[in-house]
């Protein structure tokens, strides 16, 4: 009977106590643009972190979470609380930061903000690009506190020492290439910084790679060779042909797609090497596409889409061949994204093939629109789905929110929505005026050199010299939100920005739905022609509810230390329908059904005011007719 009791008790206590499910199949990736999704049709720069899902199987996936220019700190004050709201015990945390840890030389620029802020220098102070970590201390200090939390949540981190920069001597990967600072590096004294210091070889002191290791030892977690694995890549292909295929063309950092794809490849076979997800961890040595299926998502009908693929072959037979593409449908094909066919045929030596395609789909019909990729090599075939849904406005009322940026920041607002006016973080404009007189313009806008744009300029005026993608910390913002009671499709973003004063300004330019925990890229362009105007333009399906806002943001940066550098802009326009929440629907007849007011800024009114009034009438057959009145 006692042990009857006690096997009763302990079943009992089992039952009470919490089970955990290891049910996961998430891997999470943190990093830095290296790591960073890109948008394939703004940029020929990729991360490695997008295809690293490529290589896991059984239903396991990747979510990626790098962004250009987060060091440690905004690794973890950033990234990392977006990102561990969605992990779950049993998933996977890959952590990997350096890049912009190295910010002031080494120095800790929060530390060196702070100084010199104690020292009454506010201008030194503005002047400080606070990212940058110290490698034996807030750099581990940073990382070792998502591992913790990772840790916390039942989740296995892994820490990964960042990819080498291609910086090349005597066909060998150079110190500070490897992410050793210590041939020449700055540490901040009580009197202030002190640069060109330096250490032995063998003086790990500035070494982030070496420091994540020894994070990655104490913590008791795996480490993922990533700074040596990529050295010994890069070496293998040589400082020319190194540059050739695995960079994007814009310095010596960040990947094209082959870089990108070999890197995730890597950090996958090394964590298969270490029996890390090594049932889910597939690497293949035959003909794949990446990605599988080709899904061009929502589009308005009538549109071109276009979308990027991968051909990747590993231990191919024969060594030197050809491969055969080929598309049913209407889909287009192309090498160049300029000449595009029904077929074509990509030649590969070495038993290796990595090669990306493009294809190109109009969306004609209403409704899905499907075909089929075809890939042959000799025997073996690949077939890849392909799928795009035409979506349409109809009825509601057309919204626009214009920004001339001529005089002021003012705006003008059309139809029932909210704006959200222009803001400046780490930025200030500078002044109203012409670029320069010998402004260029679109041809088809017609307009004139002598257009006055809005200026603007980062606060200290002083462009850093080592930038080599956006700070977080700097950017100009606009935004829309709908009425209360609507539902507001965004169908249409544009603007035009230029560099003014020389030839070294860079932008990404890009649109949130979710206060940029994602986004999603509209422009990129590194060293803009002065005074040259770009026009960009999206085409997006974004259905706004709510409280839910759009936001767009322009991130500028300069090539190189300057001064005075301004980043122009001009006629930001955002346009779409608000619909009532409820929908519209055709009733059959055209008599008014209801009658709405709204101030110009968009507020919904009980009657018509004094002033401006716009009135929105909803018709029984669906349409609505929008009349502006002044009392």
């Amino acid at each position: 009977m006692r042990k009857q009791l006690l096997a009763i008790i302990s079943m009992a206590i089992a039952m009470m106590m919490p089970t955990t499910t290891i049910d996961a199949k998430k891997v999470h990736t943190l990093g830095d643009s290296t790591m960073a999704n890109y948008d394939e049709n703004a940029t020929i720069t990729r991360g490695w972190g997008m295809y690293f899902g490529n290589f896991l199987t059984n239903g396991w996936t990747s979510i990626n979470y790098a962004r250009g220019g987060r060091d440690s700190r905004g690794g973890y004050n950033e990234l990392w609380q977006t990102a561990k709201k969605n992990v779950e015990a049993g998933d996977y945390v890959i952590i990997t930061f350096g890049h912009n840890d190295e910010k002031n030389g080494g120095m800790d620029g929060l530390e060196l903000y702070n100084y010199y802020l104690s020292i009454g220098d506010n201008a030194a102070a503005a002047a400080v690009d606070q990212r940058g970590t110290i490698p034996s201390t807030t750099y581990k200090e940073c990382l070792g506190k998502i591992v913790d939390e990772a840790l916390a949540l039942g989740a296995h981190p892994i820490i990964a020492s960042p990819v080498c920069r291609s910086y090349f001597s005597g066909g060998k990967i150079r110190r500070n290439g490897r992410h050793d600072l210590g041939d020449s590096f700055s540490i901040l004294t009580a009197n202030g910084p002190t640069t060109g210091n330096k250490v032995p070889e063998g003086d790990h002191t500035m070494d982030y790679a070496y420091h994540s290791q020894q994070l990655a030892m104490e913590k008791g977690v795996p480490f993922i060779d990533l700074t040596n694995a990529t050295a010994e890549l890069y070496e293998s292909y040589g400082d020319a042909k190194c540059h050739e295929f695995l960079f994007d063309g814009e310095g010596s950092t960040h990947f094209n797609t082959t870089g990108a794809l070999l890197v995730a490849r890597e950090c996958a076979r090394l964590m298969k090497a270490q029996d890390i997800l090594a049932e889910n961890i597939f690497l293949p040595t035959d003909i794949t596409v990446t990605p599988a299926s080709a899904d061009f998502g929502e589009a308005y009908k009538g549109q071109t889409l276009t979308k990027e693929l991968t051909l990747n072959g590993f231990g191919l037979t024969p060594e030197s061949g050809t491969v055969t593409i080929s598309a049913n449908n209407n889909i287009k094909l192309s090498l160049d994204k300029v000449n595009w066919q029904n077929n074509l045929e990509v030649q590969y030596q070495a038993s290796t093939l990595v090669q990306t395609f493009h294809a190109q789909i109009t969306l004609e019909n209403d409704g899905t629109t499907t075909g089929t990729i075809t890939v042959s090599q000799g025997d073996k075939i690949v077939e890849v789905p392909v799928s795009a849904t035409a979506v349409s406005l109809e009825g509601g009322t057309e919204v626009k929110a214009y920004w001339r940026l001529e005089n002021d920041d003012n705006y003008e607002l059309t139809g029932p929505a909210t704006v959200i006016g222009e803001s400046w973080t780490g930025m200030y404009v500078q002044r109203y005026s012409a670029p320069n007189a010998n402004t260029v313009w679109p041809e088809w806008t017609g307009f004139e050199a002598s257009r006055k744009t809005q200026r603007n300029l980062l606060t200290g005026d002083a462009w850093p010299a080592d930038e080599i993608d956006d700070n977080p910390d700097r950017y100009i913002q606009f935004g829309i939100k709908p009425s209360k009671g609507n539902t507001l499709k965004i169908n249409n973003i544009s603007l035009f920005v230029c560099g003014c004063g020389g030839n070294g300004m860079c932008s990404h330019i890009y649109y949130s739905t979710d206060n940029f925990e994602t986004r999603t890229t509209i422009f990129e362009m590194k060293k803009m022609p002065a005074n040259n105007m770009q026009y960009v333009e999206a085409a997006p399906v974004i259905s706004l509810e709510g409280d839910q806002e759009l936001l767009i943001r322009v991130y500028p940066w300069y090539n190189g230390a300057a001064t005075g550098k301004t980043i122009c802009l001009s006629d930001i326009t955002i346009s779409g329908i608000a619909m009532d929440a409820t929908g519209i629907h055709d009733t059959g007849s055209n008599d008014i059904e209801s009658t709405r007011y709204y101030s110009v800024d968009g507020r919904q009114l009980a009657s018509l005011t004094s002033g401006i009034t716009i009135v929105c009438q909803q018709m029984a057959d669906g349409t609505c007719i929008t009349k502006k009145i002044i009392r």
